[in-house]
């Protein structure tokens, strides 16, 4: 299997005419052969960068370091994409003081890590029946951790579970 350019070079354009931009070259709209005659001269490459322009426009200059180049821009700004952690801390519907301040513990270490947390009261069978003990809990969990993150969910109860998020202070 051939890997297919990006880009159209030289003899592959099929545009008569073209609009040639870049270093060294007047700006204007060219005749095909007249612009692959002074890339040829420059000993560089005619590249289409924009096909779907009117007419396409082209740019001579060295292929590889071109491709070269994109790579490492594209690279570049995927490092600087932000990866969202999300880190969970689970409590039961009766969570006694000493559980608390441990997981406690835990959610500010989380959030000063720059990770955003999800904590959720998890009930058991018939524990359902002290859902507003859970809300309780999260909204105190809310308080306690109100100068680490904000919540960026209140507790809402979803099938056994009550969920709420809290993304970090920058």
């Amino acid at each position: 299997m051939i890997k297919q350019d990006p880009h159209r070079i030289n003899e592959k354009i099929t545009a008569h005419e073209i609009r040639l931009v870049g270093d060294n070259v007047e700006v204007g709209v060219y005749n095909l052969n007249k612009a692959l005659s002074l890339a040829r001269e420059m000993e560089l490459d005619l590249v289409e960068i924009s096909p779907k322009a009117s007419p396409p426009v082209c740019k001579i200059l060295e292929y590889k370091k071109f491709l070269y180049e994109q790579k490492k821009r594209e690279k570049a700004l995927k490092s600087k994409a932000t990866k969202v952690i999300i880190k969970e801390i689970r409590f039961g519907p009766q969570t006694d003081e000493h559980d608390y301040e441990f997981k406690k513990k835990h959610a500010i270490k989380f959030l000063t890590e720059g990770a955003k947390l999800k904590a959720f009261v998890f009930f058991k069978g018939r524990s359902i029946v002290f859902k507003e003990q859970g809300q309780i809990l999260l909204l105190r969990l809310a308080q306690d951790l109100e100068e680490y993150g904000k919540v960026e969910q209140l507790p809402k109860l979803e099938g056994k579970r009550m969920i709420m998020f809290i993304t970090p202070k920058k």
